[in-house]
């Protein structure tokens, strides 16, 4: 849907109006401006030519029924992924995508082997939410979380973003507080500045996967211009503005970023306060191969006996294509 035609239509529309459509957009979740009880046929009519709110997708489910990853095609015909990610205490979490394939080229993950087509408009962003809110509303649930951690680097498309996570948490629409927002970056200091003077608190995550520079660069190769000093500097200036936790994620990949020295090394970065580190299995996208259940839990404690807080992401998805770092809209 073109925001911009949704919004000049209205302008010739009682005040009331606007709300109503957005009521029937972001809280009834329908499908087609026929299904908006409240609006008139004519303005449904003309929504429907001009701002069409369908969205063609393909859905896969994993076998346990808890991922759901959607193959979105987009007007230009090019092809995103996004997952659902249903939790037992029935949470749901929306994996959304930013981008249309990745500029960053990181070794390990999928969708940088695409390289990257364009940034995502904002509505491209909102739909992705709206698809699996349409999903859950038939099973009497309702998403609970929206994370940017799907197909592309948010940052690099921080407008479209940020102008996304605003209208999905207007409380006269889609109405999902801004703590349930989480952006993870692979270290774009520009963007880590700017969400720092955001009024909204939305939540933080930076994808570390190396303790150490030369290692970091060989895995992602934005460390060259973003090294771990000038990240972690951004971020320590981000906690002082906002007081908020940060979450760095590190993918364990068997014999080289898992050693226990390695983890000695990542603790002195990591003892801060407000800092926290995720450890997830390398999900297989090629090369590498994930640490085994024994070397990952050897290097959690090793961080814990540090002092640092880390927590553990259990995989999901897999079987999918639909787990961290496998997404490649294929």
């Amino acid at each position: 849907m073109d925001l911009i035609k949704f919004q000049e239509l209205f302008k010739k529309q009682a005040g009331y109006r606007l709300g109503q459509a957005k009521k029937s957009l972001y809280q009834e979740l329908i499908q087609n401006w026929q299904e908006a009880k409240a609006l008139p046929l004519i303005l449904k009519e003309e929504l429907n030519e001009k701002c069409p709110i369908d969205i063609l997708a393909e859905t896969f489910i994993s076998k346990d029924k808890n991922t759901i990853k959607a193959l979105v095609t987009l007007e230009d015909g090019l092809k995103i992924e996004t997952v659902l990610i249903r939790h037992k205490d029935r949470r749901n979490t929306v994996c959304v995508s930013s981008q249309v394939g990745c500029a960053m080229n990181c070794s390990f993950c999928a969708t940088g082997k695409l390289g990257f087509k364009r940034n995502l408009e904002v509505w491209e962003i909102i739909e992705q939410v709206l698809f699996f809110a349409r999903y859950l509303k038939k099973i009497g649930e309702r998403v609970s979380n929206v994370v940017f951690m799907g197909m592309g680097e948010p940052f690099l498309n921080y407008q479209n973003v940020i102008e996304a996570i605003k209208i999905l948490n207007d409380e006269d629409g889609f109405n999902l507080g801004a703590r349930h927002f989480s952006i993870s970056t692979a270290g774009i200091i520009e963007g880590i500045e700017k969400l720092a003077k955001e009024k909204l608190q939305i939540n933080l995550a930076v994808s570390l996967h190396a303790p150490d520079d030369k290692l970091r660069l060989e895995l992602m190769p934005i460390n060259k211009s973003y090294p771990i000093r000038k990240v972690l500097n951004a971020v320590d200036d981000y906690i002082k503005k906002t007081r908020r936790r940060v979450m760095f994620e590190y993918l364990m990949i068997k014999d080289i970023n898992d050693s226990e020295k390695q983890a000695k090394t990542l603790a002195k970065l990591m003892k801060k306060y407000l800092y926290f580190v995720n450890l997830i299995s390398y999900n297989f996208t090629g090369i590498f191969e994930p640490s085994s259940p024994s070397r990952i839990k050897r290097f959690k404690e090793i961080l814990e006996q540090e002092g640092v807080a880390v927590t553990q992401r259990h995989g999901f998805g897999q079987d999918i294509e639909g787990a961290c770092g496998q997404l490649a809209g294929k």
